[in-house]
C-alpha cells in the first residue's frame, strides 16, 4: 500500500557526503531533492499505516533525539513522535466526499497534503517536510438510475431504425469501478393491453450500425440466457467526455390500436470486482396518430346584437365534429380570417365554441362584425375546419346629443370664451352652434335651446328643408344691451335633448367676456399695510408683495408698481419694488434695536389711456431677534449687610437689561454654584432682589462672593453672569471677654511701695471689629481710697496713693471693660490685691479670696477694717470713762476692764501686732533660732513652701460670742458651721453675687489637702467660682451679723479638715 514517489536515484552515492554534514543541513538537503509520496485506498479503518516518515528521509530513529511533529493534515493523518510512522486517525475517508475531490475523475488526482516537522535535541534544529498521500478510489458505490421506473413515449407507425435515448445511470466511483454497461433485460409480463396483440417474445440486448455522438463509438451488448425483443433492442453509444448513453431502438411496427404500451428492464453494472449492479423498469408508451379532420354543422352563422350588450353576453355556439378519439378528437376553437377589433371585442371559448362579447360594441363605431372561425383537433400534425361568422350591431339611444360652438364674424372665441364689447348692438350674432346625434331615426332628432337668464338668445343658420335631422346649426344672438361695469363675464348654456326613449341630453356652455374701457384706477385691498419683518435679515430679502386689482381688463388693468418714500420714514434705497409683481425686497440688514419701524408708500398704475393710478400705505414693523445677550449694570456688585440680619431678608438687588423686546428680553434670574454654600441665597427674577436664607455672622464669615445667572427667553437663549461680594458688617453683638487675671487669683503688693508702681494689668478681647472691639477700662469698685488707678486703654492697674497701715490686707477691685459699641456692652474682673511685705499665710489668703467672690459686688473690700473700728470703740470708751469718771470710780475701773477685755479679744490685722494665740499669724524670724517645723522639714528632705506664713480668721458663734482659741475647734456639726452653704453659681449667671447670701460672715470653709503647708495645719480656702467674669452687679445683702470683719477677725481654733475645690492662683 505504501510507495515513496519521488527521485531517488544517486542518495546512495550523496549517503556518504550526507553523513559528513550536520543534521540540520543534511536534512535540508534531503528536503529539496524529494517529496514524501503515499498511496491510500479510502474507507479504511483506523490505525492503517501508511508510511515511515523517518527511514523514507534517511533518518535513524531510537536514540530519542530526533522527534516528528504532524503540522497539517491532523484531519484524518497521525504521526509517532518517536519513530515517525505515519498512520490514520478514528475518522474516515471518504474520496467521494473530499471537497478536493469531488469534480476530479482521475485517481492520481486526489490527495491529502500533509506538513512533517523534524526537531532536533531541544528543538536546537527544525525541518519542515511536505507530502502527499493519494486516495485510491474502490468499488463502494452501486450505480444507480434517476428513478425506479423510466417512462418512454414513442409514436404509433414510426419507422424501424428511429432512435431514442435512455436515462443514463450515475456510480459516484470512477475509472474500472464506474459504469462499465447497460442490459435490456426480458419483459417480466409485457401482453397487448387492449387485448387484441400477442405477447412480446422475450427482450434481446442487440447492436446496430451507425454513431450517435460525433466521434463516438457504439456497441450492442448481449444478455446471456435474454430472449430477443422482436420490437425493441438496446444500444450503448460511447460519448467523447467517457460516458456511455444507452439508447433503445424501433426494431419492429408499432400500432397502437393492437398495443398501447410496452414494459422492459434495464440493468446497469460497473466494473469493480465484485461489480455491483441495479435495474429500473422502462415502460414504452404507444400514442395515437391524426388521420380524421374536423366538421362544422353549417359554413355560415349569422346573428343580430344589440349595441352596449354588456360584456359576457353570449351570442351563439359554434359546433363541429372528429372522427378522431383521444386527443386527436378533441376540438378547440380559434378565431381564423378575424381583424383587431373582433378580436378585442369578442371572446370565442376554445373548448365549448360559445361566442360571447368581451368588450362593449358601439354600432357608431362598428355597426356589422363579419369574421371567420376555425375548428382545429389536437392531433400531431393537427387538422383543421372552417365557417364565416355574420354580426349585425341593432342600434340604441345610446349617444347623448352634442353641442360645437364656433366663432363668428370678427368676434374672437377662444377656448370656450367669447369677448365681446359692451357696446356692441342688440341682436348681433356672436357665436355658431351646431348641435348633432350619432344616433339614428328617432334617437337623432334633436332640439336646442338656451337656458338661464342672459341676454342671448338662439335662431336657426338656415331654414331649407333637406337639413338631416340629427345635425342643425344655429346662430348666437344678443338679446339685450351689454353693461360691462354691471355684469363682466355670461355664462351661456346651452342644452340640446334627442327623441329617444328614454331621451337623452347634454349641455356646452359659452363664456361671454365683456370687454371693457378703461374707467377704473387700481385699487389695493387695505389702504394701510401693516409688515411684520424679522431684524437681522439678509440683504434683498423679500418683505412683502403688494398687489392692487383693476376692475378693467386688458391693458387697463396691467399695472405697474413704484415705492415713493421721505427720508424720515424709510432711507432712500432701502426698500426696493419689483415694477410688475409688487414684490418688495430689503436691501440691508435691519436692526430693531436702532429704528422699529419704517414707512412708505407703494403706488400701482394702469397701462389704459389715460393712465389711473392708485396708491397704499405700508408701514414695517422691525420684528425682534434674539441677538442681544442680557448685560448687568456692572460686572461686580458690591454689598454691605449686617450681621444677625433676619433670614429671608433682602442683602441687594442687581439690576440687569436686554436689548431685545419680549420674549426674548424677558429674563430668568438664577444663582450659579461656586464659592458660596448651596441655598445660602435665591434671587428675585422679577426684582432681581437677593434673599438670603440663613442670618450672618461676622465672626464665623465675613463675606461672600457667588455669581448671578440671566438668561433671555429667546431661541436660543442668551446669557450673562456678573459677580457679587456681599460684606457682613459688624454689630456689636459680642461682650468682651476677660483673658487675664482670673477672678480668683491676687497680687501681692509690699506696703513700701511707691505711686505709679504698675500692680497688675487686666486683659480682654472682643470678636466684634472697629470701634465695637475698642475696649475701655475702669475701675467701679473696691477703690475706697483712690489708691489703685487703671488706664483706660490699656487695662494696666497702679498705685497712686501711698499706702498706710489701714491698707494692710485684701483689696478687691471691681474693674468694668467697655467696648465703643452703640449700644456698648461690658464685662466685670474682679482683680485681688494683697498689701503685705510678705505672704507668709497663703492659705488665709486664699480664703479671704475665696469669700471675697462670694460677697456682693457693692461692698468693698479694702485693707484691715477693723482698724478704723478700733478706733471708733477707743474714742466712745474714753469719752464714757471721761463723763463718769466723776461719778463713780468704780463704774470707770470697770469700764476700763471692759474696753481692755474688748480690745484684747477683738484682735483686728494690725502692722507689726503678733497675738499670742495667732497661729495663722506670720511667726517672727529669729535669725539665731529656726523654728522646729523648718528644721523637721530639712530633715525630712522637703522643701520650704513659697508662702510660709498663713494669715489667721477667726469666726464667731451663733450667740455673738466668739470661739477660744484654744480650748474650742469648730466641728462639721457646729451650730455655726451648719448655716453656712455654697451655691454654686455658672459661669453664665448674670449676677453673681446674688447666688451667694449668708447669715454668717464665714462661708463654707474646705481645706485643700495639697496646700504648701497641709501637712501639719490644713489652710482655710474658700470655694471659688469657675469663672473669672461677674456680669451685672451684685445685691445689697450684707453679712454683717457680727461687726468683725471676714478678712481681719482671727479664731485661736483651727477649722476642721475639710476638702478644697479650687485653689486660687497668686501673683506678685
Amino acid at each position: 500500500m505504501r510507495t515513496l514517489v519521488g527521485s531517488l536515484k544517486g542518495w546512495c552515492c550523496c549517503c556518504g557526503l550526507l553523513l559528513l554534514l550536520p543534521p540540520p543541513l543534511r536534512l535540508s538537503l534531503a528536503a529539496a531533492k524529494q517529496l514524501l509520496r503515499y498511496r491510500l485506498a479510502e474507507e479504511g479503518p483506523a490505525d492503517i499505516r501508511i508510511g515511515n516518515v523517518a527511514s523514507d528521509l534517511g533518518i535513524v530513529t531510537g536514540s530519542g533525539d530526533v522527534t516528528f511533529s504532524l503540522e497539517s493534515g491532523s484531519d484524518y493523518l497521525k504521526i509517532d513522535n518517536m519513530t515517525g510512522e505515519l498512520s490514520t486517525t478514528e475518522r474516515r475517508i471518504d474520496r467521494e466526499k473530499l471537497p478536493q475531490c469531488q469534480m476530479i475523475f482521475d485517481e492520481n488526482e486526489c490527495f491529502l497534503d500533509f506538513e512533517v516537522s523534524v526537531i532536533g535535541p531541544s528543538q536546537s534544529w527544525v525541518d519542515l517536510f511536505e507530502g502527499r498521500v493519494i486516495i485510491l478510489d474502490i468499488n463502494d458505490n452501486t450505480p444507480t438510475f434517476p428513478s425506479p421506473v423510466l417512462t418512454l413515449t414513442v409514436e404509433e407507425n414510426r419507422p424501424v431504425g428511429t432512435l431514442y435515448l435512455l436515462p443514463t445511470a450515475t456510480d459516484r466511483d470512477f475509472g474500472r469501478n464506474g459504469i462499465e454497461r447497460y442490459e435490456l433485460l426480458q419483459e417480466p409480463g409485457g401482453g397487448d393491453r387492449r387485448g387484441g396483440g400477442a405477447a412480446s417474445s422475450g427482450a434481446t440486448s442487440a447492436a446496430s450500425d451507425g454513431a450517435l455522438y460525433p466521434g463516438g463509438s457504439k456497441r450492442r451488448q448481449d444478455t446471456d440466457g435474454a430472449a430477443r425483443s422482436s420490437v425493441f433492442e438496446l444500444q450503448v453509444a460511447d460519448t467523447p467526455d467517457g460516458e456511455k448513453q444507452p439508447q433503445l431502438i424501433v426494431k419492429g411496427a408499432l400500432d397502437r390500436e393492437q398495443r398501447d404500451s410496452y414494459e422492459l428492464s434495464l440493468r446497469v453494472r460497473d466494473g469493480g470486482d465484485p461489480a455491483r449492479s441495479s435495474q429500473a423498469i422502462l415502460r414504452v408508451l404507444i400514442t395515437d396518430v391524426n388521420d380524421n379532420n374536423p366538421r362544422f354543422e353549417k359554413a355560415v352563422y349569422e346573428a343580430d346584437l344589440a349595441e352596449n350588450s354588456s360584456p359576457g353576453t353570449p351570442i351563439l355556439q359554434l359546433r363541429a365534429a372528429d372522427s378522431d378519439v383521444g386527443v386527436n378528437g378533441q376540438i378547440e376553437y380559434v378565431f381564423g380570417a378575424a381583424t383587431e377589433s373582433v378580436r378585442r371585442l369578442l371572446r370565442l371559448d376554445e373548448a365549448s365554441g360559445w361566442l360571447s362579447v368581451l368588450h362593449r360594441i358601439d354600432r357608431e363605431e362598428v355597426n356589422q362584425l363579419r369574421f371567420t372561425v376555425m375548428a382545429r383537433d389536437r392531433g400531431q400534425p393537427p387538422k383543421t375546419d372552417k365557417a364565416t361568422v355574420v354580426l349585425n350591431i341593432r342600434d340604441e339611444n345610446d349617444n347623448v346629443p352634442t353641442i360645437d360652438i364656433r366663432k363668428i364674424g370678427r368676434i374672437p372665441l377662444r377656448d370656450g370664451v367669447a369677448s365681446v364689447a359692451e357696446d356692441v348692438l342688440v341682436d348681433t350674432p356672436i357665436a355658431l352652434v351646431q348641435v348633432s346625434d350619432r344616433d339614428q331615426g328617432e334617437n337623432g332628432v334633436v332640439t336646442c335651446t338656451v337656458v338661464g337668464d342672459v341676454p342671448f338668445q338662439l335662431k336657426p343658420a338656415s331654414e331649407g328643408e333637406g337639413e338631416p335631422q340629427n345635425k342643425r346649426k344655429y346662430f348666437l344672438h344678443t338679446s339685450a344691451p351689454l353693461d360691462y361695469e354691471a355684469v363682466r363675464d355670461y355664462n351661456v348654456v346651452i342644452v340640446a335633448v334627442d327623441s329617444g326613449s328614454p331621451s337623452l341630453s347634454s349641455n356646452n356652455s359659452l363664456l361671454v367676456r365683456v370687454a371693457d374701457t378703461n374707467d377704473n384706477p387700481p385699487v389695493f385691498s387695505q389702504a394701510a399695510l401693516e409688515v411684520s419683518f424679522p431684524e437681522n435679515n439678509a440683504p434683498g430679502e423679500r418683505l412683502a408683495t403688494v398687489l392692487a386689482t383693476d376692475a378693467d381688463s386688458g391693458k387697463n388693468a396691467e399695472l405697474a408698481y413704484s415705492l415713493e418714500a421721505s427720508p424720515a420714514q424709510a432711507p432712500a434705497g432701502l426698500f426696493t419694488i419689483d415694477a410688475d409683481s409688487g414684490e418688495v425686497r430689503v436691501q440691508a440688514a435691519l436692526d430693531r434695536e436702532q429704528r422699529d419701524a419704517y414707512e412708505f408708500q407703494v403706488t400701482a398704475r394702469d397701462k389704459g389711456v389715460p393712465s389711473l393710478q392708485g396708491s397704499t400705505t405700508v408701514l414695517v414693523r422691525v420684528a425682534d431677534r434674539n441677538d442681544n445677550e442680557p448685560r448687568f449694570m456692572q460686572d461686580l456688585f458690591t454689598f454691605y449687610v449686617k450681621e444677625n440680619l433676619q433670614p429671608n431678608s433682602p442683602v441687594g438687588m442687581v439690576t440687569v437689561m436686554d436689548a431685545d423686546k419680549g420674549r426674548n428680553a424677558e429674563l430668568r434670574l438664577s444663582i450659579q454654584p461656586g464659592e458660596a454654600p448651596p441655598g445660602i441665597f435665591s434671587i428675585e427674577n422679577d426684582t432681581g432682589t437677593i434673599f438670603s436664607a440663613v442670618s450672618f455672622d461676622r465672626e464665623l464669615q465675613t463675606s461672600y462672593t457667588f455669581k448671578v445667572k440671566a438668561v433671555d427667553g429667546g431661541e436660543p437663549a442668551r446669557s450673562a453672569t456678573a459677580t457679587v461680594s456681599l460684606f457682613v458688617m459688624d454689630e456689636n453683638d459680642n461682650a468682651p471677654a476677660v483673658a487675664a487675671p482670673a477672678n480668683g487669683s491676687y497680687t501681692v503688693l509690699p506696703p513700701s511701695s511707691h505711686a505709679r508702681t504698675v500692680v497688675a494689668a487686666v486683659q480682654a478681647r472682643d470678636s466684634d471689629a472697629g470701634a465695637n472691639a475698642e475696649l475701655s477700662y475702669s475701675i467701679v469698685g473696691g477703690n475706697p481710697y483712690r489708691l489703685f488707678e487703671i488706664d483706660g486703654a490699656s487695662g494696666v492697674v497702679s498705685l497712686v496713693g501711698k499706702l498706710a497701715p489701714k491698707h494692710r490686707g485684701l483689696h478687691r477691685l471691681v474693674v468694668r471693660v467697655d467696648d465703643g459699641g452703640q449700644p456698648p456692652q461690658s464685662a466685670t474682673a474682679l482683680l485681688h490685691v494683697f498689701v503685705n511685705e510678705s505672704l507668709a499665710n497663703a492659705s488665709l489668703v486664699e480664703g479671704q479670696v475665696a469669700r471675697s467672690l462670694h460677697t456682693p459686688l457693692a461692698r468693698d473690700i479694702a485693707g484691715d477694717p477693723g482698724y478704723e473700728l478700733g478706733k471708733q470703740r477707743l474714742s466712745i470708751v474714753v469719752g464714757v470713762v471721761a463723763g463718769v469718771v466723776a461719778v463713780v470710780l468704780l463704774i470707770l475701773v470697770v469700764v476700763l476692764a471692759r474696753y481692755c477685755r474688748a480690745k484684747g479679744q477683738r484682735g483686728g490685722y494690725e502692722a507689726g501686732k503678733k497675738d499670742r494665740e495667732d497661729f495663722f499669724a506670720p511667726p517672727a524670724h529669729d535669725k539665731a533660732k529656726k523654728p522646729k517645723k523648718d528644721r523637721k522639714a530639712k530633715k525630712g528632705g522637703g522643701k520650704q513652701p513659697l508662702y510660709s506664713s498663713i494669715v489667721t480668721v477667726e469666726a464667731a458663734k451663733a450667740d455673738g460670742a466668739r470661739y477660744d482659741g484654744v480650748h474650742e475647734k469648730l466641728s462639721a456639726d457646729s451650730p455655726a458651721l451648719s448655716r453656712y452653704r455654697s451655691v454654686n453659681g455658672g459661669p453664665g449667671s448674670p449676677d453673681l453675687a446674688r447666688h451667694y447670701k449668708s447669715s454668717s460672715p464665714l462661708p463654707t470653709v474646705q481645706l485643700h489637702p495639697q496646700s504648701p503647708t497641709a501637712g501639719k495645719k490644713h489652710q482655710a480656702v474658700q470655694d471659688l467660682p469657675p469663672a473669672n467674669t461677674f456680669v451685672g452687679a451684685g445685691d445689697n445683702i450684707s453679712i454683717g451679723s457680727d461687726h468683725c470683719s471676714e478678712y481681719s477677725c482671727q479664731a485661736g481654733s483651727k477649722y476642721s479638715k475639710q476638702h478644697v475645690k479650687k485653689k486660687p492662683s497668686i501673683s506678685a
